[in-house]
């Protein structure tokens, strides 16, 4: 056995599979809240510099832990068998690609659209995985951190960014942030479209968009089973933006609280 074989071997250790608020989950839970407070405390006054160190710090750990789950997912019982269904590249795959990039770039228009997808969509995505996890789960202990790792720090980004002001609790940083979610999606369905036609395999679906699989998100499912394509593609892309208008609205209410409690002290 190579020592490669016996690494993953090691990392393939296994656990009774976690339950929605069970104590992994509750953990899992305090660790990501405690380190976005602390974060959020400790570097209030972070500068451009320090924003962008915190970023990749944040983003590295969580491509390192990306390529952990592609090996994992791609070695089983001695065979290497790449898992194309687990192909990087779904909506919460997203945020740690475009933290990394945001933390090289100096202050441009650009890196403002990149901060504010990932203060919207992104603490989206990443607060709906944390508070319902549903089937994220597996028995395999290295996975389930991951994906703890993976969605919690999604939800530490975005804090962060609004709560360092970093980005503006406005509608315009909503339309900042669809510039970069419709590129994504619209890379998403090329990489679907490409891929089907050159028959690489049968089960790529990024983003869950791709019009030769059934979709099986919440409501999207029953959209895409009714309606002509196109028309699941739009309420797909307007009901992320809505859900990311949800966020701004949810931020400025907390900031408006937050204001009347100290007014008042």
């Amino acid at each position: 056995m190579t020592v490669i074989n016996s690494i993953m071997q090691a990392l393939n250790g296994t656990m009774k599979t976690p339950t929605a608020y069970g104590w992994f989950h509750l953990m899992m839970l305090a660790i990501i809240i405690g380190l976005t407070v602390f974060l959020c405390i400790k570097f209030r006054n972070a500068n451009d510099k320090t924003t962008r160190i915190i970023l990749l710090v944040l983003s590295s750990i969580c491509l390192a832990l990306e390529i952990y789950k592609q090996l994992n997912y791609s070695y089983n019982d001695g065979n290497w068998t790449y898992q194309w269904y687990a192909f990087p590249f779904q909506f919460c795959s997203t945020p740690m690609y475009v933290a990394f990039v945001a933390s090289f770039l100096k202050p441009s228009k650009f890196r403002d659209c990149l901060y504010c997808f990932l203060a919207t969509y992104g603490l989206f995505a990443g607060i709906a995985v944390m508070l319902y996890p549903g089937d994220v789960f597996i028995s395999t202990i290295g996975i389930n951190i991951q994906t703890m790792v993976h969605h919690g720090l999604q939800i530490t980004y975005g804090v962060f960014l609004i709560s360092t002001k970093q980005v503006r609790i406005h509608i315009s940083s909503l339309l900042k942030a669809s510039f970069v979610f419709i590129a994504l999606v619209l890379t998403a369905l090329a990489m679907n479209l490409i891929t089907h036609a050159a028959g690489l395999q049968d089960t790529f679906n990024m983003f869950y968009i791709s019009p030769y699989f059934s979709c099986h998100l919440p409501i999207l499912s029953m959209v895409y089973a009714n309606t002509p394509y196109i028309v699941f593609l739009l309420v797909y892309i307007l009901g992320f933006t809505i859900c990311g208008a949800v966020i701004l609205g949810l931020a400025y209410l907390i900031s408006l609280i937050t204001r009347l409690i100290k007014n008042r002290n």
